[in-house]
């Protein structure tokens, strides 16, 4: 299968384009910079559609998008919003305006489309929460509907925590945790869901090969684990302490409107679909799941 990868070097897109390349296909970066090799096509995700980006393409994973991370002012939260949408709508109508289309279009999202739900069971069927994640998700996943609308089989990657060393919000947890002075996050009941770098990679291959997948999918693990929870593996894994916590109103002082929604809100969220498809998690639980990744 020959696949054009967006965001091929962040952390899902870097182990993403090994594990294709392992299993016999044909990767193509897009990148934004001169292409260096034939694996590579320079592509500018704020310009108009160009169906030659994915003209003779079997698959598109669409992964490119600015990080979160960070005060939200203004004009950051323009900029995460306008690489979502105008990044995405145009990959969209790219592959729409294609004479040979690609099969599938496989493009992240975010499990901040639910919003703050307490306690609420979530599936792919459930509506929408308010707030910035919540908007933004639904305006980015509203952004692939040209691709759909021509027929192209389209996979929405709800994606929770990804759990990795190498970054996201695991690996910036890491060195307080490490020094004794982690803790659980305001009252630690709100629900975080979470998957391995590796089950993600997993997940996007299963929805590249399984013609049934299509739709919002909540990529996250079965286990529905609270902060408390996820705080007290963490802190079994590393032999350390987990006795410092960060109350809401210091979340709130130093990450400000950020911090809230990423750290304060609880979502529990159900994997329904994947389960569905006959997904076999290789970290299905938290602590042999962080035990794999901190080894």
């Amino acid at each position: 299968m020959k696949v054009v990868v967006t965001g091929a070097s962040g952390l899902v897109g870097s182990a993403l384009v090994p594990a294709l390349e392992s299993a016999g296909h044909e990767v193509i970066r897009l990148v934004r910079r001169d292409p260096r090799n034939n694996r590579e096509r320079k592509w500018n995700p704020m310009g108009e559609p160009d169906p030659s980006l994915v003209e003779g393409i079997d698959a598109v994973v669409h992964l490119a998008a600015e990080t979160i991370k960070g005060w939200w002012t203004q004009s950051k939260k323009d900029r995460i919003l306008e690489s979502r949408v105008r990044g995405t709508e145009m990959i969209a109508k790219s592959i729409a305006a294609a004479v040979n289309q690609p099969k599938v279009f496989i493009s992240a999202s975010g499990i901040g489309y639910y919003g703050h739900r307490k306690d609420e069971i979530l599936t792919e069927e459930s509506s929408s929460g308010t707030g910035f994640l919540a908007t933004l998700a639904k305006d980015w996943e509203r952004a692939t509907r040209p691709a759909q609308q021509a027929g192209v089989r389209t996979v929405l990657l709800r994606i929770s925590l990804v759990l990795s060393q190498r970054g996201g919000a695991l690996a910036a947890m890491l060195p307080s945790f490490r020094m004794g002075m982690g803790g659980k996050v305001a009252s630690g009941k709100q629900y975080w869901p979470w998957i391995t770098l590796e089950d993600m990679v997993r997940v996007i291959l299963l929805a590249l090969d399984n013609e049934n997948l299509s739709g919002p999918v909540n990529v996250c693990a079965p286990q529905q684990t609270t902060n408390k929870e996820f705080t007290r593996a963490l802190g079994q894994v590393l032999r350390r302490p987990t006795i410092f916590p960060l109350p809401s109103v210091v979340v709130t002082l130093v990450l400000g409107e950020m911090g809230q929604e990423a750290l304060l809100t609880s979502t529990r969220a159900e994997p329904a679909k994947l389960k569905a498809a006959g997904f076999s998690y290789k970290y299905p639980e938290i602590a042999g799941a962080l035990a794999a990744v901190l080894k």
